[in-house]
This record gives structure tokens, C-alpha cells and sequence, in this order.
């Protein structure tokens, strides 16, 4: 695969280069980004390298600390306006773009291994979207199933948060309108919670609107939250915390 990337990334330089073919141009440039981006994934699928520095400068142990596991709805928290939580020993580890097949890759590295009370799980949308190719409820499902059964073995408490709502995907216009899948993925793992006895955390019902979707006001473009949405959020993930 490596030399078939070299080679359509060279012939992309050549051609883009020819002011003869300005449009072809443009279509090569489009197509190097992509590739880059699937390079990226081919190297480090799961993004290990993305905490692994990060993680090595922590104390072993701390009181009270709490992983907050998953995509770009977890990593862009302060990005996007939240507060994260100030003055707790709280851990953020989303990376944005990740699939549940990708966190259950990273899960040893940046969860287990940083010794936890407490990992609450918000993953799923880009499941839905297809960001890693086509994947059935089922297989999302086993990798919440798996993702559990690793922090329960090692004594680490888990909380499972609701998908949040949406209408449709921005970078994914023809994963066309996901909001029942979100609502069918919803009601299972809110299921699994209670036949599990572990905690869900139900932020979507704070923040659909009657589309489906993110109720007006709280998101940046429908699927992340900003400052509002997070001001949503947070106490909620609190309360979860201690129950």
C-alpha cells in the first residue's frame, strides 16, 4: 500500500504542476489530501502516538481521576467553548474523527494503563457517519461491549454516554439524515447500562430538538457543541459521577 500511495502521490506533483490542466490540478491536490489523511490512519490507526507523551508525564495514580474517552466532541471541549471541569483531576482523551473500533485500539494505552476510578464513553456518531467504512449497530455494539469488559476487569468504573443528537453530517453529506440511527444506538445502550447495572449518562434528551437534531443555539454546526452546549453537558456528567 505504501508504494501505491508513493506512486499516485508522485504522479499527483506532476500533475499538478501543469498550468495546462488547472482543473486536474485542483482534483490532484484534493486527492493528496486524502491520501494523507488515509497515510495517517495506515500508520497509526488508532492513534497512539496522539496521548502517548502526554500520558507518560502523569503520576501513576491520582485521587479521584476520570478518563473522558472519546471523538472530537470530547477533544474539542475547551476548544469549543467548554470549561472541562476546572480543578478536577480529570483526563480529556478524545480525538476527533475516531470510531469505537479505533478507541478499542487506543483504550490499554489511554485509559487502562492511566489507572482511573472512572471512564465515561462518548463515541458512536462517526460510527454512524462511516468515518472508518461501513459498520452494522452490531459491531458498535461489541466494541462498547468490549471497551466495558476491559474496564470492568481492571476495577475501572464505566459510564456510558448517549450519542449526541444530530440531522445530519457536515463532513458526511451522504450519510444522509442519522438521527434514528442515533436514537435507535440510544436506546440500546441505555439498555445495556441497566442490564449491565452501570451508569448511562443521557445527555441527548437535554439536547435534541424536535428535527432530531441539536436543538438551536447549542452546537457550532449541528453535531459539536459550543459554549452552550458543553454548559449542558458538563453538570450533567457531574451528577453521573456521583451517583
Amino acid at each position: 500500500m505504501r508504494r501505491w500511495l508513493k506512486v499516485v502521490i508522485a504522479v499527483g506533483i506532476v500533475a499538478s504542476g501543469s498550468s495546462a490542466f488547472p482543473a486536474l490540478g485542483q482534483s490532484v491536490k484534493d486527492a493528496q489530501e486524502q491520501l494523507q489523511v488515509l497515510q495517517k490512519k495506515y500508520d497509526d490507526f488508532g492513534g497512539l502516538q496522539r496521548y502517548a507523551q502526554a500520558n507518560a508525564s502523569l503520576p501513576a495514580t491520582q485521587p479521584g481521576r476520570v478518563v473522558f474517552y472519546g471523538d472530537s466532541i470530547t477533544d474539542a471541549w475547551t476548544l469549543n467553548g467548554g470549561k472541562f471541569f476546572p480543578g478536577k483531576p480529570y483526563l480529556n482523551r478524545g480525538i476527533s474523527g475516531q470510531t469505537t473500533p479505533q478507541m478499542l485500539v487506543r483504550f490499554r494505552q489511554d485509559v487502562i494503563d492511566l489507572h482511573p476510578e472512572a471512564v465515561v464513553i462518548l463515541a458512536g456518531t462517526n460510527d454512524i457517519a462511516g468515518n472508518t467504512g461501513p459498520e452494522t449497530q452490531e459491531m458498535i455494539e461489541d466494541n462498547f461491549r468490549s471497551m466495558t469488559e476491559l474496564a470492568r476487569a481492571n476495577s475501572i468504573r464505566v459510564i456510558l454516554a448517549s450519542v449526541l443528537p444530530a440531522a445530519k453530517y457536515p463532513w458526511k453529506p451522504e450519510a444522509g439524515d442519522p438521527s434514528e440511527k442515533i436514537h435507535t444506538l440510544n436506546e440500546w445502550i441505555a439498555s445495556y447500562c441497566k442490564q449491565q447495572k452501570i451508569t448511562y449518562l443521557d445527555y441527548y434528551s437535554a439536547m435534541v430538538g424536535p428535527d432530531g437534531g441539536m436543538k438551536p443555539g447549542i452546537s457550532l454546526d449541528g453535531v459539536h457543541p459550543n459554549a452552550a452546549g458543553y454548559a449542558i453537558m458538563e453538570p450533567l456528567a457531574e451528577a453521573a459521577l456521583a451517583q
